[in-house]
C-alpha cells in the first residue's frame, strides 16, 4: 500500500539570483499530471480538504506560506506533515482521507492524477472508515 510522504524537488540557484525547482511526470511525480489546480487567501480558522478520493493521487506543494496537513490511510494512524518549502510537495495516495490548514498567506499548488469526477470523491468521514474495514 502507498502511504503520504514528502518529496523533495531539485532546487537549482542561488540566494543571489533565485532558484527554481523542477517535476516531472513519472519522476519526481510518481503518476502524469491531468489536473493542476490553486488554493489561496485561505483564511487560517477553516480546515479544507476532508476528504479521500477512490481514484485520485495528488501532490500538495505550499508555493509560499504555511500549510499543515493530517492524512490518515485505512487502518492506519493519522500523520501530520508540515509543507513551508516550495521544493517539497506531500504525495497523497488513493484513498488517503486529508485536511489541511493553511496561513493565510499560503499558496497551495496540487498536480492531480485525473480530471476532477465529483463521484471519484469520498466526502463523508464515516463511510471513509466504513470502506477502510473492507
Amino acid at each position: 500500500m502507498l502511504i503520504p510522504k514528502i518529496i523533495k524537488f531539485p532546487s537549482i540557484g542561488s540566494l543571489e539570483q533565485g532558484y527554481l525547482s523542477i517535476a516531472e511526470n513519472n519522476k519526481q511525480i510518481p503518476f502524469e499530471v491531468k489536473r493542476i489546480f490553486w488554493a489561496y487567501y485561505t483564511p487560517n480558522s477553516i480546515i479544507r480538504g476532508k476528504h479521500a478520493h477512490y481514484n485520485t493521487e495528488m501532490i500538495l506543494i505550499a508555493v509560499t506560506g504555511k500549510i499543515e496537513i493530517t492524512t490518515e490511510m485505512p487502518e492506519q494512524q493519522r500523520e501530520m506533515f508540515v509543507l513551508e518549502n516550495p521544493n517539497e510537495g506531500l504525495y497523497l495516495p488513493k484513498f488517503c482521507w486529508h485536511t489541511m490548514k493553511y496561513s493565510h498567506n499560503a499558496v497551495q499548488v496540487v498536480l492531480a492524477s485525473s480530471k476532477y469526477d465529483e463521484s471519484d470523491y469520498i466526502r463523508d468521514y464515516a463511510e471513509f472508515i466504513k470502506l477502510s474495514k473492507v
